[in-house]
């Protein structure tokens, strides 16, 4: 029995000259959910092409539920439901229809189809518009639909892109309590990426930040915001003229070194945070520099996120698994 339900070895992915995955080893847990992270053209979409078997590494091994991709491709897509960026569900089909379908093109035994359309929709939330068209839906029901849609073959690892994507905060949080909910009661193992970091923070167990095609973080989420410092974080926005300036001072001021992104400038502080903050405001009173805001916080993922990378996940544009795709279908 394989102790990892996904494993990376020294796995390297090259498009010519281009190194998108740069010799990564990764283990995911069985029953974790694990969340990958990272800017635009990091690596992500290739990394999870691979994992799909869409894509072929140039060298390393990928092992998938004990089984060599390499070698069973088609056995390890048994093992794994796929859900995209996009919602795709069929609107003029109930949501028992478009379970139905899916069920028959994964061959799901016919006997077996009925009982795992009531689970679904159950675990969904959905059971009583069991014979209501998705196109009635709202976005965050059909988002469910699609999310328990790929669960219709009894996978064992779930692969969300995105999952919640364009949905408001309320749609989010039922999503968010979906996903805990399959990884909880169907024992499925999950691999996601997102663009909203307190999504990461909320829903995963652990987390790998991967920057040009390399995990250059791997942690819990609390053991990543503890890489910045267990203080706090000082945060002052000022006119971009100014952020030198202001840079200057919280270094005199705080004994540490800052870092300048946006309109922001940013330092993380431990000790008496209170005392160091008071400083810090008397210090700006007493220079004469006029700044747009102040504010004092605990590091959060996105601290992380832009002290490792040099961005906020948020200014990234999403890399989506259809955009890795799209450059497979160019390069053929």
């Amino acid at each position: 029995m394989a102790d990892y339900a996904i494993e990376l070895s020294n796995v390297t992915k090259k498009f010519g000259d281009f190194v998108a995955v740069n010799n990564i080893s990764l283990k995911i847990e069985k029953g974790e959910i694990f969340g990958l992270l990272g800017p635009n053209g990091a690596g992500k979409s290739t990394t999870i092409n691979m994992l799909l078997g869409l894509l072929t590494p140039t060298s390393g091994k990928i092992i998938v539920e004990g089984k060599d991709l390499s070698r069973h491709t088609n056995e390890v897509k048994k093992d794994i439901g796929l859900v995209m960026q996009e919602t795709i569900v069929e609107p003029e089909l109930t949501a028992e229809q478009n379970l139905r379908l899916f069920a028959r093109l994964y061959h799901v035994p016919e006997d077996e189809i009925e009982d795992r359309i009531d689970f679904l929709l159950d675990l969904a939330g959905l059971r009583d518009f069991k014979k209501a068209y998705a196109g009635t839906f709202s976005g965050g029901m059909k988002r469910r639909l699609e999310t328990v849609k790929s669960l219709i073959h009894d996978p064992k690892i779930l692969i969300l892109d995105e999952p919640t994507t364009g949905l408001d905060i309320q749609n989010r949080t039922k999503v968010w309590e979906l996903i805990k909910r399959i990884n909880r009661e169907n024992k499925v193992t999950i691999l996601m990426t997102t663009q909203y970091l307190e999504e990461a923070d909320e829903v995963c167990n652990r987390i790998g930040i991967i920057d040009h095609g390399k995990i250059i973080a791997l942690g819990t989420p609390t053991e990543l915001k503890h890489k910045i410092g267990k203080g706090s974080i000082i945060e002052i926005a000022a006119e971009r003229q100014k952020l030198e300036e202001v840079a200057k001072l919280l270094k005199k001021e705080t004994g540490e070194t800052p870092s300048i992104s946006g309109d922001k400038v940013e330092v993380s502080i431990s000790g008496d945070h209170v005392r160091t903050m008071q400083k810090v405001l008397n210090a700006l009173t007493s220079s004469g520099i006029q700044v747009n805001g102040i504010s004092m916080h605990e590091p959060t993922l996105d601290d992380v996120f832009l002290k490792l990378t040099g961005t906020s996940l948020r200014d990234s544009a999403s890399e989506t698994v259809q955009s890795a795709r799209a450059m497979l279908m160019r390069r053929r």
